[in-house]
C-alpha cells in the first residue's frame, strides 16, 4: 500500500465529515487507506463515520489521550509505505496526494513533506513552514521582529516565500507526510506532550537523523485552524507545557532561560487568546455556486451562480460565497478561494447529502456550521 492517512478526530463532527470526503476524492487513484482516530469525543463523530464511510478504518478511543498519543494509535494500525498524518479540520484537493507522493519518491533523504495551507478565508498561513524556534528565534517571534526584517523570519522560515518549494526545519501537525518506517524509527509523537509543540518536536526529531524536510507548494489544502482548539486558559496552559517541555527536551536550560521562556510561552498564548474574538460578518450578498437545482430558499438575498467567472467583486459589498462541493471539484474550490480572498469576502462549502453549510470566518475562531433546516 502507498499512502494511510491518518486523522485524530476530537469532537467537530462536520468537519471531520468533510474532511473525509475530501480525502476519498483525493485517494480515488491511489492505493490508499484512511484511518480515523476517535478520541473519545462527546458528540456524534464516531456514529457519523461509522453510518457515512462504513469502509474507512475507524478506531475509538475510550479517552481524549491527547494529539501525540492519538495518532500514534492510528500509525499503528497503518499499512501504507507513507503515512499523512492530517487535522480533521482541513480540505485537501483531488490531487493533492498524487503531487505530494511524487516530490516525496524524488528525494533521496526524504524528512517530512508539508504543504501550502491556507485558512478559511483563502489567506496562508505562515505556520505552513517554519524553524526550530531556538531560543533567539522564539525571541524574535514573541517581539514580532520577524516582521522588520527576514534576518529575524526564521521562525516562519522566510528564506523561502508561500510560492516556493524548498527545506524548512519545522512543519505543522496539521498535514505532514512521511515514510511510516522512519517515523517509528524516531518514535512518533512524544507521547509526554499533551499537544502543540509534538510537531516541532516531531520534525525537530527527524532533523537529528540527518534527513531533510521539505515546504511543497504546488498543493493548497484548507486549514480551518480556529476549530480545532478553543484559545481560552485551558490552552494557555497548555500551550505554555507544551514550550517547556521541547526546550527542556532538546536545549540546555538555566534558570534566567527558564523565566524568559515562561515569560515568552505566557505572551505567545495570550495573544492568540486575544486575537479570538468572534468577529460578526455582517453579510450583503449570498452567493451560490451550484451546477443543480439546489436551492437555498431560507435567504432572500441569495444569487445563483454556475460558472465562477461570472462572479465580480464590488469592494463595498460584503459577500459570503458558497460553493456547492457536488458541482465543483476541491481542486477548483481551493484555487478560487485563493485568486478571490479579501476582507469583504467569506467563504462556505454546502454539504447537500448531509444537509449544512460549513466554513470559518477566521483562522483565530471557531468555525461556524449551519444545518440547513435551522435556517428556514
Amino acid at each position: 500500500m502507498q499512502l494511510s492517512i491518518i486523522i485524530l478526530n476530537y469532537n467537530v463532527r462536520y468537519f471531520l465529515e468533510l474532511c473525509v470526503l475530501s480525502v476519498q476524492k483525493a485517494i480515488q487513484n491511489i492505493d490508499a487507506e484512511i484511518i480515523v482516530v476517535d478520541n473519545n469525543s462527546p458528540d456524534d463523530s464516531f456514529a457519523m463515520m461509522k453510518s457515512r464511510f462504513p469502509n474507512v478504518k475507524l478506531i475509538e478511543n475510550k479517552e481524549n489521550s491527547g494529539f501525540p498519543k492519538g495518532n500514534n494509535i492510528g500509525v499503528a494500525q497503518a499499512e501504507g509505505k507513507y503515512i499523512c498524518i492530517l487535522n480533521p479540520d482541513t480540505v485537501v484537493a483531488e490531487d493533492t496526494f498524487i503531487k505530494i507522493l511524487d516530490f516525496a519518491q524524488k528525494q533521496k533523504n526524504l524528512g517530512i513533506v508539508g504543504c501550502k495551507l491556507i485558512d478559511g478565508t483563502g489567506n496562508f498561513l505562515p505556520e505552513s513552514k517554519r524553524g526550530v524556534p531556538t531560543p533567539f528565534v522564539a525571541f524574535t517571534k514573541i517581539f514580532g521582529l520577524y516582521k522588520v526584517s527576514n534576518y529575524f523570519g526564521k521562525y516562519y522560515a522566510q528564506h523561502l516565500n508561500e510560492n516556493e518549494t524548498g527545506k524548512v526545519d519545522i512543519l505543522v501537525g496539521a498535514f505532514m507526510v512521511m515514510k511510516r518506517e522512519l517515523y517509528l524509527e524516531v518514535g512518533g509523537f512524544d507521547e509526554n506532550c499533551f499537544m502543540y509543540s509534538d510537531d516541532i518536536d516531531l520534525s525537530y526529531m527527524v532533523s537529528l537523523k540527518g534527513k531533510s524536510n521539505y515546504y511543497f507548494h504546488e498543493t493548497t489544502v484548507i486549514h480551518y485552524k480556529g476549530e480545532s482548539t478553543v484559545k481560552d486558559n485551558t490552552y494557555m496552559k497548555r500551550f505554555q507545557e507544551a514550550m517547556n517541555f521541547f526546550y527542556k527536551k532538546h536545549f540546555h536550560q538555566s534558570l534566567l532561560f527558564d523565566v524568559f521562556m515562561r515569560f515568552g510561552s505566557f505572551v505567545f498564548s495570550n495573544s492568540k487568546k486575544n486575537k479570538q474574538i468572534n468577529k460578526k460578518f455582517l453579510v450583503d450578498e449570498y452567493i451560490f455556486f451550484s451546477k443543480s437545482n439546489s436551492v437555498l430558499s431560507c435567504k432572500k438575498n441569495v444569487f445563483y451562480c454556475n460558472d465562477f467567472k461570472k462572479f465580480t467583486n464590488r469592494k463595498h459589498t460584503n459577500y459570503e460565497i458558497i460553493f456547492d462541493i457536488n458541482s465543483f471539484s476541491f481542486n477548483e474550490i481551493i484555487s478560487f478561494m485563493e485568486a478571490k480572498k479579501s476582507k469583504n469576502i467569506r467563504f462556505k462549502n454546502y454539504i447537500a447529502n448531509s444537509k449544512y453549510i460549513i466554513g470559518s470566518n477566521s483562522s483565530n475562531d471557531r468555525g461556524e456550521v449551519i444545518l440547513v433546516s435551522d435556517l428556514k
